[in-house]
């Protein structure tokens, strides 16, 4: 038998499935809900708290309880060890947009010297908290809600040889270009990828229920002056946003047609 939290919760995601309440509305405030339920506060506390779990609201702070887009498309991010370069935008990495599809950034760009978060800090032998330069952007397709904060970190020692690099406009090919041509050139990468829980602040820069997963993407590149890592990249996306794909490939020895393998063990 059902709780009463679920049966609201029930009611309330029927109607938003069968578009009663539309993507980007709004739900009736607590006061209309409790009423129309005829339970209190913590019955409609819960059952909106189910139906952020799931995915279909996000609470926002002094506008309530917002209707999540459901039908967005799942992009594919095919993931390789290949690194392009296009001579318009510079190096170009594995990434969910096709071949000159328009994006869009959300807000404005921004650039600050923040403290590190530890991952951050480690990579660059640097004691947690450490001030270091942070370029932040929030970008999508254009027309869609956002879809990746991209937040790329610049060890101090690299923005002292390229001082570009902190700056609004970096340039034909971006802070790379800089950080390679002040000596760190060629530049190499590493990249993890892991899933998480968003923390407050990504969750309202994303426009997500702070209890939707996260996929992480952290790219690494280390300076082939130094051999020590100089910038970091870090991908936040929904993780119902995107799925990754990687192409396969057979070892010598899982060749086909397999070789007849003797009586004795011997081809």
């Amino acid at each position: 038998m059902s709780s009463k939290y679920e049966e609201v919760a029930a009611d309330l995601r029927q109607r938003i499935l069968s578009g009663e309440y539309e993507p980007g509305g709004k739900l009736p405030r607590y006061e209309d809900l409790t009423v129309h339920y005829g339970v209190g506060r913590g019955v409609i506390s819960e059952a909106l708290a189910l139906l952020q779990r799931e995915g279909l609201v996000r609470s926002v702070k002094r506008l309530g309880t917002v209707v999540q887009d459901i039908q967005l498309e799942r992009r594919r991010i095919t993931r390789g060890n290949l690194v392009a370069r296009d001579p318009r935008r510079g190096y170009v990495f594995p990434a969910a947009a096709a071949p000159d599809e328009p994006w869009t950034v959300h807000g404005q760009p921004k650039r600050a010297f923040v403290p590190a978060p530890s991952r951050v800090a480690e990579c660059f032998g640097l004691e947690e908290g450490a001030e270091v330069l942070r370029r932040r952007r929030v970008t999508s397709p254009a027309g869609e809600p956002p879809f990746q904060l991209v937040d790329t970190w610049i060890s101090p020692s690299a923005v002292e040889d390229a001082p570009q690099a902190a700056e609004p406009s970096t340039g034909p090919g971006g802070y790379l270009d800089r950080l390679e041509e002040a000596g760190h050139g060629p530049l190499s990468w590493r990249e993890t990828t892991r899933a998480r829980m968003p923390s407050r602040e990504e969750a309202q820069l994303l426009k997500i229920p702070s209890a939707a997963p996260v996929l992480e993407l952290t790219l690494v590149g280390t300076s082939a002056k130094t051999l020590r890592p100089i910038e970091v990249t870090i991908r936040v996306i929904p993780s119902d946003r995107v799925e990754i794909v990687s192409q396969l490939r057979r070892a010598p020895s899982a060749q086909w047609p397999v070789e007849p393998v003797g009586p004795e063990g011997s081809a």
